[in-house]
């Protein structure tokens, strides 16, 4: 799996959001001010050609839906920022954030909780 370009990212995250989609109805989706219909158009079949996006061709007209669910793109980036930031270690993650204050006592307990349930499971 590729890397996504931040725009591109912004992209597959509204697709996810809306699923299935024609350049022209996506962007009308956008905040405003809208970008050239040129540029969503060539993102799009960037993403088509990194395996993001496949297509139905209705005549002219190309509706766009993801091959790749969100899921499975956060799993690839949450992986590759243990790897290139905690030395592929979720303890270092986990550690940061509780020193960072990102994570309080109350999130760790629900975590654990989770795992739990997941390991009697």
């Amino acid at each position: 799996m590729d890397k996504l370009t931040k725009a591109e990212e912004q992209i597959m995250h509204l697709i996810w959001k809306h699923g299935a989609t024609t350049v022209s109805e996506l962007i009308k989706k956008m905040p405003t001010p809208h970008p050239p219909h040129s540029t969503v158009s060539s993102l799009f079949r960037k993403l088509e050609k990194k395996g993001y996006l496949d297509y139905k061709a209705y005549g002219r007209t190309y509706e766009y839906f993801p091959i790749i669910t969100k899921k499975a793109y956060s799993r690839f980036s949450l992986s590759g920022l243990i790897k290139n930031y905690f030395s592929g270690s979720l303890n270092e993650m986990v550690s940061f954030l509780v020193e960072e204050n990102d994570l309080s006592l109350e999130d760790l307990a629900e975590i654990t909780k989770s795992i739990e349930q997941k390991k009697n499971k």
